[in-house]
């Protein structure tokens, strides 16, 4: 069930900037930044509709429309269908995510999760990719961050209705692999409990990083191991705090997080190390990882990330971030 066969490389890109997330990124940014991406290595790319009402798909569909197909990994996401009616994207209830993506297009979007929704939806987004197959598909933001208190019951619409389409499409070799794609452990370990259907991999978002990651390592991590089950890592720059930005989960960063994060930067200046590199190589050092997807808007920052990857990173950064309460005593770290 493991999806390290399919991966071309440990780095992907995460495309929800693309669907203007936080600011209107001009078309000719974001095609920039893809193709950025993809002259230098990058081979495999993540979308979903809600990524901006499907601007993030269409944009990324037209980059990877200029290149063959078995070329690149694609995957995209379930659970919302994009509308040919318009609402303002600015008035969404998107739970804890109110006003990400108002700079959007203005399609209405649905939450479904049922089967027929499920095959909707990625036919929707075959033609917004401009491509002919998905690689693999993930079941997105069923989870406590969308839907408070009702989020079971979202969770059960999906078990019974995208996870057994998307099992059946996976038999049918329609797609390779399908997970859960969300910001919280809770609904990634329910689904390593049950029985059938069985997922291929996870992709988390926020919930492994330098950051936040206690909770994922007490069960989560151990238990997909154990499964097979691999983990994509999303937002391993805890939506840009790591990287010199001012928001974490998606809001302004409150004030703990901001000095937690200067106590790390105090520390990587120490050891004339960069931050997005100890946030980046961190992620990837748990043995169930098996790619990070940092998301990007200017083209110049994919450099970056490829740098970040190779940078090196002495020992004794690690066992101070240890000493000082900053990572879990239990966390992998990358070695030399």
């Amino acid at each position: 069930m493991s999806i390290t066969h399919l991966l071309p490389g440990r780095l992907g890109f995460g495309t929800a900037p693309l669907g203007n997330m936080f600011r209107a990124i001009p078309d000719e940014e974001a095609a920039a930044t893809v193709a950025a991406a993809w002259n230098q290595g990058i081979r495999y790319f993540d979308t979903a509709p809600f990524y901006g009402a499907g601007l993030s798909e269409i944009r990324l569909g037209d980059v990877l429309a200029q290149h063959p197909r078995d070329d690149y990994v694609l995957s995209t996401k379930v659970g919302r269908v994009v509308l040919d009616e318009t609402e303002d994207p600015a008035a969404r209830d998107l739970g804890e995510k109110g006003g990400l993506f108002e700079h959007g297009c203005p399609n209405k979007m649905v939450n479904d999760y049922t089967a027929d929704a499920t095959l909707r939806s990625i036919e929707d987004s075959l033609k917004r990719l401009r491509t002919d197959r998905l690689d693999i598909v993930w079941v997105h933001d069923v989870a406590q961050d969308f839907y408070g208190d009702e989020w079971l019951a979202a969770y059960e619409s999906a078990r019974t209705g995208a996870f057994r389409v998307l099992t059946r499409l996976r038999e049918e070799g329609v797609i390779k692999a399908w997970g859960l794609g969300v910001n919280r452990v809770e609904p990634l370990e329910l689904t390593l409990d049950l029985d059938e259907p069985r997922p291929d991999a996870f992709l988390l978002a926020g919930r492994y990083t330098l950051l936040d990651h206690d909770r994922a390592l007490q069960r989560l991590l151990p238990a997909a191991a154990g499964h097979d089950v691999d983990l994509v890592v999303g937002g391993p720059y805890s939506s840009g705090i790591l990287a010199g930005g001012a928001h974490f989960e998606y809001q302004k960063a409150p004030a703990e997080i901001v000095t937690k994060v200067e106590r790390i930067k105090a520390l990587a200046r120490q050891h004339s190390i960069g931050i997005k590199a100890a946030a980046l190589q961190f992620a990837l050092a748990h043995p169930a990882t098996a790619a990070a997807i940092p998301g990007a808007t200017r083209p110049s920052r994919i450099a970056e990330d490829l740098a970040a990857l190779d940078e090196k990173i002495p020992a004794a950064f690690w066992t101070a971030l240890r000493e000082e309460k900053l990572i879990s005593a239990d966390a992998p770290v990358p070695t030399a």
